[in-house]
């Protein structure tokens, strides 16, 4: 009996995860940075969550990413759906660069809009795909979304 399909798919996961968390952890040290000087200066409006959800949420939201991009890798999908994948993760962790490492609010604006779009398009050619990976983006882009709004609304303040 080979176990050779239950290995690959399991070192997929952790590679995906792997890929994932990195992320996440390169953005968390950059935002690290700037949470306790830079950030505390902005004025923010009232609908501005405590910093304290944002490592929860953001756990979270990796995580299922993961599982999400390892369902469709799985599933040997197409690799522009993969590429895509990696893609809206570049940018996500550009968003965290150019907001808290550069303080470019303006800037980070225009990149979240982008992320947002490359979220949605994932999560369109993922439920295409195998839709519990495409609901599983579904979290991720109203985050976005929200995230979006607020960075608009911070950048309308400063």
């Amino acid at each position: 009996m080979s176990t050779a399909p239950h290995t690959r798919g399991t070192l997929g996961f952790i590679v995906i995860l792997a890929l994932c968390l990195a992320v996440s952890a390169i953005g968390g040290a950059v935002t690290a940075s700037s949470v306790g000087s830079w950030y505390p200066l902005l004025a923010k409006p009232a609908f501005n969550p405590p910093n304290w959800i944002f490592a929860p949420v953001w756990t979270a939201l990796y995580f299922m990413m993961a599982i999400a991009g390892w369902r469709i890798w799985r599933r040997g999908a197409a690799r522009w759906a993969l590429s895509l994948f990696a893609f809206q993760l570049a940018l996500n962790l550009a968003w965290s660069i150019v907001f808290f490492g550069m303080h470019a609010v303006g800037a980070a604006l225009l990149e979240i809009v982008v992320l947002l779009l490359a979220i949605l398009a994932t999560t369109v050619v993922f439920w295409r795909s195998d839709r519990i990976a495409g609901m599983l983006f579904v979290p991720y882009a109203a985050w976005v979304a929200f995230a979006a709004i607020l960075n608009a609304a911070i950048w309308q303040l400063n």
